[in-house]
């Protein structure tokens, strides 16, 4: 009986958590310290807070990953969520690991805008794209992310004469599309663009930069 408490405590899941970006909520953990871990199979349940059955995620029930893609169960952006991992090794099953509180909305990381670039002679103009949350309207389009949430574009300009770390913010707001002027003809631009929620102070990361020669 020892043996096997101590093969329990062993495999026991650690570090379960909610991982989410554009609400792309996928709940991790890592191995016990057993040895004979790659042998490990995990099995994933998650409920709403507050209710008292949990649900099993059947694409998650006997695996050997780490990772369980829980997006669609987690689809009511408002509610908060729990998830737990137990593991089974050699007929043995550990006790259940618990996440934390996970609410999509309060926790999800927001990704950054794509920009496309058009230049002319002493302009840039720019096409920007919010990210897209993995839910469908019912056309099947994808929903971006400022459906969800008030978000703004911020775009930077880094003059590659001058400096290249140094980013000179040139516009916020929530335009798709706009031109950044009186540029200089010859010298080489980049631009990188993020995403800011002010409700919650938050900003994405940068965007990838896009940079050209007027």
């Amino acid at each position: 009986v020892l043996e096997n408490r101590d093969l329990q405590d062993s495999i026991k899941p650690q570090k379960v958590e909610f991982h989410s970006l554009n609400f792309n909520n996928t709940l991790h953990w890592q191995p016990g310290r057993a040895r004979e871990a790659r042998d490990t199979v995990y099995f994933v349940q998650y409920k709403v807070y507050g209710q008292s059955t949990w649900q099993n995620k059947a694409d998650c029930w006997g695996i050997q990953n780490h990772v369980c893609d829980l997006t669609n169960e987690t689809s009511d952006i408002q509610e908060p969520y729990y998830g737990r991992v137990k593991a089974a090794l050699a007929g043995v099953y550990s006790n259940w690991s618990l996440s934390c509180r996970f609410t999509p909305w309060r926790e999800t990381v927001i990704g950054p805008p794509m920009i496309a670039v058009v230049h002319s002679s002493k302009s840039i103009i720019l096409k920007l794209q919010a990210p897209h949350s993995p839910y469908k309207r019912k056309r099947g389009s994808k929903i971006p992310m400022t459906n969800y949430y008030d978000l703004l574009y911020q775009v930077f300009i880094i003059n590659n004469l001058l400096d290249k770390q140094h980013k000179v913010l040139v516009y916020e707001g929530k335009h798709k599309v706009i031109k950044i002027e009186d540029l200089r003809p010859g010298v080489s631009y980049c631009i990188m663009a993020k995403m800011y929620m002010p409700m919650l102070d938050r900003s994405s990361a940068y965007s990838s930069r896009q940079c050209t020669m007027l």
